[in-house]
């Protein structure tokens, strides 16, 4: 009678001690989207302008394991600025990984084509003017420095106020094709250098190519002064 009586007691008390028990800490939200915003201060800190960042809201509804050290980080190739998203993650004591919208502005001066550009044009500095607008919802490569593009000749025809981009320019030719060139080949205590003949055109820094009076066809970076520096 009285085990059975004291079964009882324990059935009616067992709720209550589990109700009285503290239930699992839950990661509150705001601090997550603290840490995205502080990442993306950084990443975003050699950008030039004035930066604004935005970061989305998290679905209240989410419910995360509390975190000690949440990480935020990107997929590789992803930008830091413009509409991007954040992941952030826990790897202990319960791993865990969310995904944070953001945006990020970068209101900067950027060079834009004062007047209609050809193709092929050599650019001068009275063709450019400086707007000012939010570059990080450009494409990649916008030019912020006119000198970036001066002597540069666009590779399609541009209309007044387009925003220059250095994918839309070439380099003004350092290394013609025929040229007469110097193939320069320097190590850490020589430097070797040798006549050769130019087979294309190339910028500063570009690849070049020539032939040397062997016939031998070697490849090299183009620098001014019809020079092909030869990596050893």
């Amino acid at each position: 009678m009285k085990r059975h009586i004291a079964a009882i007691l324990f059935l009616l008390a067992a709720p209550l001690a589990a109700a009285q028990q503290p239930s699992a800490q839950r990661q509150k939200l705001p601090p997550l989207r603290a840490v995205v915003e502080q990442y993306l201060q950084t990443q975003s800190a050699g950008l030039p302008g004035q930066v604004s960042i935005t970061v989305g809201n998290i679905d209240p509804r989410t419910s995360l394991a509390a975190c000690p050290s949440p990480q935020a980080f990107q997929q590789p190739g992803a930008r830091a600025w413009g509409k991007t998203t954040v992941g952030v993650r826990c790897t202990a004591p319960t791993p865990w990984t969310v995904y944070i919208q953001a945006t990020v502005s970068v209101v900067a001066e950027y060079v834009a084509a004062a007047v209609p550009l050809a193709q092929g044009q050599s650019i001068d500095a009275g063709q450019l003017v400086m707007l000012q607008g939010d570059i990080a919802a450009m494409p990649n490569g916008i030019i912020t420095d006119m000198a970036q593009a001066i002597g540069r000749t666009p590779t399609a025809s541009l209309q007044a106020g387009t925003p220059l981009r250095l994918d839309t320019l070439k380099s003004k030719p350092v290394v013609q094709q025929g040229q007469a060139v110097r193939l320069v080949s320097t190590g850490s205590n020589f430097s070797v250098s040798t006549e050769a003949r130019a087979l294309g055109n190339a910028g500063e820094g570009q690849v070049a190519q020539a032939r040397t009076r062997s016939g031998t066809v070697v490849s090299g970076t183009a620098r001014a002064g019809g020079i092909i520096e030869i990596a050893i």
